[in-house]
C-alpha cells in the first residue's frame, strides 16, 4: 500500500467475511484505502477481492483476542505511515448454550477477550491519535442483542451491551474533538456467526436473516453522516428495539429464550 496515496485510510477488523468484509468493501468503493485484519486465512483472499474496488489493501492475519495480537495490529498500522481516517471495530464472536450446564468457560472468556477487551484495547490508541489530529470516524459493531438479556447467549449479549454503552459514552466525550463515533446495531444476519457460536439448532438461526451487504451499507452511511447509531437490516429489527424500550427485562429474557433455546431441547 502506497504511503503517499491521496486516498484516506480505513481500518476494518473481522474483515475476512460477513459484515466486516462488506464494511471494508463500502470503504473501498467510496475512495478509501484499506488495512484489514482477521484471525483466519480467508483474510488474504478478502484482501485480493477488495483490491478490485480500486483500494490499496494491506492485511494482517492476527488473533485480536490476545493482547499481543492487538499490539501487533496497531504496530502494523503505525508502520504503514498513514493516519487512520476511519476505523470499523467489527471483530467479534459468540458462544451459545446453557451457561451453567453446557457452555465452555474458555470459549466464553474468548468472547469477552475479543468482543470487549480487544475493542477497548485497539480503540484506545487509535482514537487517541484521531483526537490529537482533530479528525476521524469510528464505527463500533454492536447489535440489537445489546438491548436484551441473552438467554442461552448470556455472555455474547452482555458483551454487546458493553460495546453499545462504551460507544455512546465515548461519543459524548469526543463531541468537540472532530472525531465522530457511531454504533452499528444489526439483527440476525446471514453470516457464519451462528455456526461459530454453536447456535445452528435454534429458531433464531433458522429464521430470516438480513443481507450483510445491506447492513454494511447502512452502517457506512450512518458513519459518514456522523450519526449516533443505526439499527440496521429489516424493519423488524427496528420494531424489536423500539418495543424493547417498553418491555421489562424479564419478559425480554423469556422472549430471547424462545429464539435461542436449542430446538431439540
Amino acid at each position: 500500500m502506497d504511503s503517499t496515496s491521496p486516498r484516506p485510510l480505513a481500518v476494518v477488523t473481522g474483515a475476512s467475511s460477513g459484515i466486516g468484509y462488506e464494511l471494508a468493501k463500502q470503504f473501498g468503493e467510496h475512495g478509501y484505502d484499506l488495512f484489514i485484519a482477521a484471525e483466519d486465512a480467508a483474510i488474504e483472499r478478502a484482501a485480493q477481492d477488495l483490491g478490485r474496488t480500486g483500494a490499496g489493501v494491506q492485511f494482517l492475519k492476527v488473533d485480536l483476542a490476545r493482547p499481543e495480537g492487538v499490539e501487533a495490529l496497531y504496530g502494523a498500522i503505525k508502520d504503514a505511515g498513514r493516519p487512520v481516517e476511519a476505523i470499523a471495530l467489527n471483530a467479534g464472536v459468540g458462544h451459545g448454550g446453557d451457561f451453567a450446564r453446557e457452555t465452555d468457560l474458555d470459549a466464553e472468556l474468548r468472547v469477552i477477550d475479543l468482543n470487549v477487551r480487544s475493542t477497548v484495547h485497539l480503540a484506545k490508541p487509535v482514537i487517541t491519535d484521531m483526537v490529537a489530529r482533530g479528525s476521524g470516524r469510528v464505527l463500533f459493531t454492536s447489535s440489537i442483542a445489546s438491548t436484551q438479556p441473552g438467554t442461552f447467549h448470556a455472555v455474547y449479549n452482555a458483551s454487546k451491551s458493553f460495546v453499545q454503552s462504551f460507544a455512546e459514552a465515548i461519543r459524548n466525550e469526543l463531541r468537540d474533538t472532530g472525531v465522530t463515533v457511531t454504533s452499528l446495531m444489526p439483527g440476525p444476519t446471514d453470516t457464519e456467526f451462528f455456526e461459530r457460536a454453536e447456535l445452528e439448532d435454534s429458531r433464531i438461526a433458522n429464521s430470516y436473516r438480513d443481507d450483510p451487504a445491506e447492513v454494511a451499507a447502512q452502517g457506512f452511511e450512518a458513519l459518514m453522516k456522523g450519526k449516533q447509531k443505526v439499527v440496521a437490516g429489516s424493519l423488524r429489527n427496528k420494531a424489536q428495539v423500539a418495543a424493547g424500550r417498553l418491555t421489562p427485562d424479564a419478559v425480554k429474557a423469556q422472549m430471547h429464550r424462545k429464539m435461542a433455546e436449542p430446538e431439540s431441547a
